[in-house]
């Protein structure tokens, strides 16, 4: 983990090159492409065909849809005690989204102009389920709820063959959220099923869920038929603290984020050269006790950096610069810092608020944006499931009132025929 003395001052053009954000949403491969375009063209036979070739599974329009049963059946095998942790899980997490639900309005601008705000769910949404390692019953519940507490009427979930048999506390999370419409595919060839609809899957509105590379870059390619959560980019942690805080609980957070994968991100922040050494070591000493050491170690060696400031001041200066997916704030006085953090993901305040706590627990979501989209984009939440649609009531008065101005202003762009169509209720 590099060490990068900015007590000088903070060099931005410096920090951007250390950092070297990876492109998120880069172009998908040919071999992407050429499955989404052939599920789209062919539906059931190409996604069966790529199911069997890539998961070696024979599924067919009699076995693709997982039933109710099975899911039980699956749940069933989960761990009573994590079970029970999940259920105060997801009730943590929907009272936190049902506080985002938005409400439809209305104003009244005089002679008869009624002016609003119309807010409906979406109708179908897509839940993409990996299989493997990262079959998290975390994922499951970030995406689905929010949807859940939008009002959106179908919630249909994709998930690779064999993946809820391997992972039952997924399935534990699926028969607790009753979710149970869920298809037994995986891959860019489920990404493509749930965009364009095929015999036996429906076509949706949306795609929220993590997966792999063919996952993301198929998610990509179908932008735009469909809506999604987000372009995906590798975990990210900025950790601002100072000497008050133990030097191996700063090393933890930072390898809790780096064990996600080799391209995760993780920045000690802090003004204190002897902190910045002993989070050094306090890691070198961790990595040893992880089971995925070797993919913490590499992300640590390759993306890891403590940055040495001059103060609290210039922390937050170079947090908002960063835009980081989370941002922790282990301080013994952290409001100040903290209340000036506007470009993250989510912001952990004090030492006892781990990012651990909001990826399982908390309430907020953990589906986060990342590689400094930050700046511009927010967490996946309610919002994220409704749409706004504008309602516009004007009367014949109201026309009379303002239709010359409308009139004058269609003509002074060219458009004649918009201010015939006004012309002909006035005249």
């Amino acid at each position: 983990m590099r060490i990068v003395d900015l007590t000088a001052g903070l060099d931005f053009g410096m920090v951007d090159k250390l950092i070297d954000t990876p492109e998120v949403g880069t172009s998908p491969s040919a071999s992407i492409a050429d499955i989404v375009d052939d599920v789209r063209r062919r539906g059931d036979a190409a996604l069966f065909e790529y199911t069997r070739k890539f998961d070696g599974v024979p599924v067919d329009s009699r076995n693709v849809r997982v039933s109710r049963d099975e899911i039980r059946s699956h749940a069933a095998a989960a761990d009573d005690e994590l079970v029970a942790i999940l259920k105060v899980a997801i009730s943590n997490i929907r009272q936190f989204h049902e506080e985002q639900r938005q409400e439809p309005w209305e104003i009244y601008g005089g002679d008869g102009v009624h002016l609003g705000q119309r807010i409906t769910p979406m109708g179908r949404v897509g839940l993409y389920i990996p299989g493997g390692r990262a079959a998290y019953p975390s994922s499951v519940i970030m995406n689905a709820i929010p949807a859940q507490v939008a009002g959106v009427g179908r919630i249909v979930a994709a998930t690779p063959p064999r993946a809820l048999e391997d992972n039952p506390l997924v399935s534990a999370a699926l028969d607790l959220l009753e979710l149970d419409e869920v298809y037994r595919i995986g891959g860019a060839q489920a990404i493509a099923a749930l965009a364009f609809g095929t015999e036996s899957i429906p076509g949706v509105d949306k795609i929220v869920g993590p997966g792999n590379t063919y996952v993301q870059g198929a998610k990509r390619l179908v932008f735009g038929r469909v809506h999604i959560d987000m372009f995906a980019g590798p975990s990210e942690v900025a950790v601002v603290a100072d000497e008050t805080c133990d030097p191996a609980w700063i090393a933890a957070d930072l390898l809790a984020q780096a064990e996600h994968d080799e391209t995760a991100r993780v920045w000690l922040i802090c003004w204190s050269d002897e902190l910045a050494a002993a989070v050094f070591d306090q890691v070198q000493v961790q990595l040893e006790s992880l089971d995925r050491d070797a993919i913490a170690r590499m992300a640590v060696a390759n993306n890891g950096i403590s940055f040495v400031l001059g103060g609290p001041a210039d922390a937050v200066r170079l947090v908002n610069h960063i835009a980081p997916e989370h941002v922790e704030v282990l301080m013994a006085e952290p409001d100040a810092v903290a209340d000036g953090v506007v470009n993250a993901g989510a912001v952990f305040v004090g030492r006892y608020s781990p990012t651990a706590v909001g990826d399982y627990f908390a309430g907020p979501n953990h589906v986060l944006p990342t590689a400094r989209t930050a700046r511009f984009f927010s967490p996946l939440g309610v919002y994220d499931f409704q749409k706004r649609t504008s309602v516009v009531r004007y009367s014949g008065r109201a026309i009379e009132q303002s239709g010359a101005m409308i009139e004058k202003f269609a003509t002074a762009e060219g458009l004649t025929g918009h201010a015939r169509s006004i012309a002909i209720r006035r005249h």
